[in-house]
């Protein structure tokens, strides 16, 4: 008898203590915005060891690891959370962000595009869309990717600079 209510202390203790998926989830976040990124990719860890199919806990891991710097490890974890959710507008645009610094325009706009494809309303996309066009030389995209972005932020200098230089490239004065 005694034994048995030892286990069943032990085993409540175990309960008690043991978090769940959400929870390391919900401190990885905590952690990454304290810019933490090492810690929050531990806490992601642990959640996906929990629960491997949280399509968000790889989105999160991967955007510490671009914060870090592993854009490999971030393409690997973006990969997965699309895998699992492939309507996430945001892991397609994360992903075409590490793309961009990979010098993969080509992959980066056809994430840039999908993210659109999802979410036509995400200004952000079309800012960096119209810098990978650039970078390719097509600057009718990069117009028309700036034109979009100024239509939602038109408070934002850069984007006219950008659409301005891609017009004097291409002749285009008026």
């Amino acid at each position: 008898m005694k034994k048995l209510l030892l286990l069943l202390v032990f085993i409540f203790n175990s309960l008690c203590i043991s978090q769940t998926a959400e929870e390391y989830f919900s401190i990885g976040n905590e952690k990454s915005k304290e810019k933490k990124y090492y810690e929050a990719i531990q806490y992601y860890n642990k959640a996906i060891e929990l629960n491997p199919n949280n399509a968000e806990a790889y989105f999160y891991r991967g955007n510490a690891k671009a914060n870090l710097g592993d854009y490999n490890g971030a393409i690997k974890d973006y990969n997965k959370a699309i895998e699992l959710n492939p309507n996430n507008a945001e892991a397609y645009y994360n992903r075409g962000l590490v793309k961009n610094k990979f010098k993969d325009y080509d992959g980066a706009i056809k994430d840039y595009n999908k993210a659109i494809e999802l979410d036509p309303n995400y200004p952000e996309v079309y800012f960096d869309l119209g810098l990978a066009k650039s970078e390719l030389g097509d600057y009718n995209g990069v117009i028309k990717a700036f034109n979009k972005f100024i239509e939602s932020s038109p408070y934002f200098p850069t984007a006219y600079y950008n659409r301005g230089r891609a017009k004097l490239i291409i002749g285009d004065y008026i």
